[in-house]
């Protein structure tokens, strides 16, 4: 091994000038910004998604839906505890559908979730998504509501307004259409994803016992400590509850993840083929390289070096170049990642005076309605997520695509004899 060190020193310290060190450096660069694309391209994506996915498990979904079905409510409390199966939290909630009618006339459907009105201080999870935009999320009263901010805009409803629950699904004793059923706006509030804002309102417990009838299911929603130990967790409960029917985040919201998954996918399969044709420049330049070196690899052929030896020396030159770029890359995508509202900000300052200069020199008559796009503003306060398995993956992806090309390009390193290398020289 220390004599192919030596060569592919050699190699590299002549290979410093000329056309042979254009392309290592053009093949090094290419490695290196297509890892930091990559790395911040999948890790905005990962914010994007996580911020829908965080409000989605712990609002909507929570980590599991447990429905009783007869179980008697003492003995589930009760017995879940008896296991280790890092459940944190367990709240009580009833859920109906709902058409809510706003004083101003307006209309909207909804969907009505009781809670307990002390689940703010018993579930990080839920307190840290549900973010309070106006009033308090206080249900301390039968007749108080707590409405989504874009449902409240739906609604012309504000802190202090009444409205009423106009039709209800429940149990069968619920009237599905009443003028009675009126609550008070005490909170509007807003969270990561849309759809929840456009349709979710809160009342307590007591109001969903008296509402919603007798025969509406009482729902848990429970919070694990790990959420991909779900599977595990539903087993063993429906071990210890036979009765009792469980639902995993992954089940109540397999279409919607099903999306997101296919959709980083693809983005992920397209920044990818950067690497191709990353790939195939270092295969291009490495094959000539091999060409150029016929001399060299015929001599120490004929001093008795092997095949796979003389290979190595050119697949130790492109994992050179991997690292090369592949390591300032990921230094790069991460340092890009911490920073991620300042390059937005550069990005919208520069985008703004682009087109503040262009439209000065064309038509100065609108130069006064140029504007920043302040959606730049909104992604840069979206943080980015780097999930470090997809950012190792990323960078070795980047080397590999480096070795398989120089191990493809210098397969045949040996194409012509060491007799007529020897003779044309």
């Amino acid at each position: 091994m220390n004599w192919i060190f030596f060569v592919s020193r050699r190699f590299a310290k002549v290979d410093r000038t000329g056309r042979s060190a254009v392309t290592g450096l053009l093949a090094s660069l290419s490695i290196c910004f297509g890892v930091m694309t990559l790395i911040v391209v999948v890790s905005v994506m990962n914010g994007f998604q996580m911020g829908f996915i965080d409000s989605i498990m712990e609002i909507s979904s929570a980590h599991i839906r447990v429905q009783l079905n007869g179980t008697p409510e003492e003995t589930f409390l009760e017995g879940y505890k008896g296991e280790d199966l890092g459940i944190i939290v367990a709240e009580p909630m009833y859920e109906a559908q709902s058409l809510i009618a706003g004083t101003s006339g307006r209309q909207s459907a909804s969907l009505i979730r009781a809670v307990s009105p002390t689940i703010r201080q018993r579930d990080e999870g839920f307190a840290r998504e549900v973010k309070m935009i106006s009033g308090a999320f206080d249900l301390s009263k039968p007749t108080n509501i707590v409405l989504g901010s874009e449902l409240s805009r739906q609604l012309g409803a504000r802190v202090g307004s009444k409205i009423n629950l106009l039709a209800l699904s429940g149990g069968s004793d619920v009237d599905l259409i009443s003028n009675n059923r009126l609550f008070t706006v005490v909170g509007i509030f807003t969270c990561g994803y849309a759809e929840i804002n456009n349709t979710f309102s809160f009342i307590s417990l007591e109001a969903g016992e008296q509402y919603l009838g007798e025969d509406i299911s009482k729902l848990y929603s429970l919070k694990l400590q790990k959420s991909e130990k779900d599977a595990y967790v539903i087993y063993q409960l429906q071990q210890s509850f036979p009765d009792i029917q469980a639902q995993s985040w992954r089940e109540y919201n397999r279409s919607f993840f099903g999306a997101l998954r296919i959709e980083k996918n693809i983005l992920m399969m397209l920044v990818f083929l950067i690497f191709v044709v990353v790939g195939v420049n270092i295969f291009n330049g490495m094959r000539r390289m091999v060409f150029e070196r016929q001399s060299e690899i015929a001599v120490l052929s004929a001093l008795g070096a092997k095949k796979n030896s003389i290979q190595f020396i050119f697949i130790l030159r492109g994992l050179l170049t991997g690292l090369s770029g592949a390591v300032p890359g990921l230094i790069l995508g991460l340092l890009l990642c911490v920073q991620m509202s300042a390059v937005f900000s550069i990005i919208s300052k520069a985008t703004y005076w682009g087109q503040y200069v262009i439209t000065y020199l064309t038509q100065p008559e609108l130069v006064y309605y140029i504007q920043e796009n302040p959606m730049y503003q909104v992604y840069g306060s979206i943080p980015a997520r780097v999930m470090p398995m997809e950012v190792t993956l990323i960078t070795l992806f980047g080397v590999f695509s480096a070795l398989v090309a120089s191990w493809k390009a210098s397969k045949n390193i040996l194409s012509m004899t060491v007799s007529e290398v020897l003779h044309d020289e």
